[in-house]
């Protein structure tokens, strides 16, 4: 094998992708970000602002919280959950970021594109976001406009490099929301940093050896710790290259690297739309989720709970609920049985069986006491799981699945989910539906005066001089 070529990936001679990205990053401010996108963006917060104060009741978070109270060191920014004191950003952007994705109810990137299988690209609002606001409190004096911008290019420097990149990154076991999540943190707090020239290209290169995570670890608590340390370990490679710290200033691009060595290559076809020339956040979009697990399942359970209203299915009637998928849902959404929380946001028989008897899946149904309760013991083990190879052949460019509960007396109910799911841009949730949302995942953390000030202080953002507010209104 030479060295100038590997041959494993598919890479285009004159890849740029690190260049254009630091260009964008150098030279976007706040007035080139669209609208819609800005609307967007408070709706994404909002989301994220919720998810936060639902992760800090986690045991996983309480653990990060331990230890970083035992680290110590400079007091950067608020640690999550940590009663008011500070702690180093990195450490702060640890907890903060592995509480957003704790629940696994974070936003999802949207591709059109047939070749990328379907919800299977990033989360993309959590690690710039929470990289904006641990830096941004390290600066101090960040108004909310610039908190905006920080964030609005991380989650289009994210989401490019996710879209660009071939889909055997996550096949082939890499979990994008740690891996192609450092570079949406990296971009978030370089650009307040204000990195220019040479280290920001360099800050690109030390973010690519430190993107990591792999799909064994879904349904544990290091599943949401990938999203915590890409937040982390973007600030980290933003905080290094502004010390002069060297590395590769070209690593997204060429035979080996990022996008070849974690990707396989790219779709060079792709790279002509740019980076802000369309903004991801917008066009195609984003998913803001109604339930707290991997949106490949959402479409199934929207459908669960219609059948099972419908037709008033009891829970004492079912005999057996028999799901019919393809291999995008079945491969990922792992786990027959669930026995807690963690595995039932990758367990189509925990999800639909939370519907089954109450109807609902949300906070108070994704705990360890429900999932492992014997009524819900015993539903997932009325649930089958089917391939369906007329699903399979279909593409996996939507979520397609369909349900068939058979009762105990014989009559069936049947249906197909809608592939226009519910907090897709196609069928999204309305403002008002976020906002319960948010106010859902606060239930027990925040009081309603509480988070009414937390609403008020997101919708208000870019009008703030404090950008990063919403921190102080958090556990």
């Amino acid at each position: 094998m030479a060295v100038t070529n590997n041959d494993f990936a598919r890479i285009p001679e004159g890849m740029t992708i690190t260049e254009d990205a630091a260009s964008f990053i150098e030279a976007t401010r706040y007035g080139d970000i669209p609208a819609d996108a800005l609307q967007i963006g408070r709706r994404c917060m909002l989301d994220a602002a919720g998810l936060y104060a639902a992760g800090s009741e986690e045991h996983s978070v309480h653990i990060l919280i331990d230890e970083a109270r035992e680290t110590g060191g400079r007091g950067d920014a608020r640690l999550l959950g940590g009663d008011g004191i500070r702690v180093p950003v990195g450490i702060a952007a640890r907890v903060l970021g592995t509480a957003g994705h704790a629940h696994d109810w974070d936003d999802t990137q949207v591709s059109v594109d047939p070749a990328h299988v379907y919800g299977l690209l990033t989360h993309p609002t959590i690690p710039p976001l929470t990289a904006a606001l641990c830096v941004g409190q390290m600066l101090g004096g960040i108004d909310g406009r610039a908190l905006m911008t920080a964030f609005q290019v991380g989650v289009e420097v994210e989401s490019k490099i996710s879209e660009w990149m071939l889909p055997q990154h996550y096949l082939s076991g890499k979990h994008s929301s740690g891996t192609v999540g450092t570079f949406g943190a990296f971009a978030a707090a370089a650009w307040l940093l204000g990195l220019r020239g040479a280290e920001l290209r360099q800050g690109f290169g030390i973010a690519a050896s430190l993107a990591a995570g792999i799909r064994c670890n879904f349904g544990t608590m290091t599943k949401p710790l990938h999203v915590g340390r890409a937040s982390e370990n973007g600030v980290t490679a933003a905080l290094l290259a502004k010390r002069g710290f060297g590395a590769d200033p070209a690593a997204l691009d060429g035979p080996w690297g990022f996008m070849a060595v974690m990707g396989g290559g790219v779709t060079p076809e792709k790279m002509a739309q740019g980076f802000g020339k369309t903004w991801s956040i917008t066009d195609p979009g984003v998913s803001i989720k109604p339930y707290p697990c991997g949106i490949l399942t959402h479409p199934t359970m929207d459908l669960m709970l219609r059948l099972v209203t419908e037709a008033d299915v009891k829970p004492q009637e079912i005999d057996t609920i028999t799901i019919h998928a393809g291999t995008n849902i079945l491969k990922p959404i792992r786990y027959p049985i669930a026995s807690n929380h963690l595995e039932a946001k990758f367990s189509l028989p925990a999800e639909v069986s939370m519907i089954a008897l109450v109807r609902a899946a949300g906070k108070r149904e994704f705990s360890d006491a429900f999932v492992a309760s014997d009524e819900m013991q015993a539903m997932q083990r009325r649930v089958r799981t089917e391939h369906d190879p007329a699903i399979e052949a279909m593409g996996f460019d939507k979520v397609r699945s369909r349900i068939t509960i058979r009762r105990k007396d014989g009559t069936e109910v049947s249906g197909w989910a809608d592939e226009r799911y519910r907090g897709g841009p196609d069928n999204p949730m309305s403002d008002a539906e976020v906002e319960a949302k948010l106010r859902s995942c606060c239930e027990g953390v925040i009081d309603t005066a509480g988070q009414d000030r937390l609403i008020a202080a997101i919708w208000g953002i870019t009008d703030d001089a404090d950008g990063t507010r919403m921190v102080s209104l958090l556990p």
